[in-house]
């Protein structure tokens, strides 16, 4: 009888724990299949760095001196290929150019970063408008990172993808700064 009364007891505390964190479910994130003839063209073009979460702080270190960063996708040379070059704005002023190739895998959600085989990101769909969320796993860290068409989205998409993110653990949170001009993307 004890055992009952306790089970029923944990029950209803589960229940209230619930209501009060009000975590959204997993199915929340919707991630963005990858087909040939669609992907990527709703992807191309321009996008801002917004904020990034990660289980712990020293995942997200890569980002501590970083103001700002814009980006600029466009399609490889090849099929199921991207070309991403950034330009990052660092906090002390100097803008630092970057080039990644990503391969995409027809079926999948997985998009492989060319010269980092132990990497792996996937996109997700976001509530955002403009938005796009990535989750980049690796050797030793995991971390969220959301992206946005206008380097100035509402404060609202930022609470919404810092509460997402909080409730699939990952507890440490960064947002760019943005207070510099964003450096020009160089041209190929």
């Amino acid at each position: 009888m004890f055992n009952q009364i306790w089970a029923a007891l944990l029950y209803l505390y589960g229940i209230l724990l619930n209501s009060i964190y009000q975590c959204p479910e997993h199915s929340q994130l919707t991630t963005l299949v990858v087909d040939e003839k669609e992907f990527p063209e709703p992807h191309l073009g321009q996008w801002y760095f917004i904020a990034g979460a990660a289980p712990t702080k020293e995942e997200l270190a890569t980002f501590d001196s970083v103001d700002n960063i814009i980006f600029n996708m466009a399609s490889g040379s090849a099929p199921l290929q991207l070309q991403l070059r950034a330009t990052i704005r660092m906090k002390n002023g100097f803008c630092v150019p970057r080039e990644w190739i990503y391969h995409l895998t027809e079926g999948s959600t997985d998009l492989k970063t060319e010269g980092r085989p132990d990497m792996k990101t996937e996109l997700f769909s976001s509530s955002c408008p403009g938005g796009i969320m990535l989750k980049e796993t690796g050797q030793g860290y995991q971390r969220f990172l959301l992206y946005n068409r206008s380097p100035h989205p509402s404060e609202k998409c930022v609470e919404e993808f810092q509460t997402l993110t909080s409730c699939l653990d990952s507890r440490a949170f960064l947002l760019t700064p943005r207070n510099q001009e964003a450096c020009k993307l160089s041209s190929n």
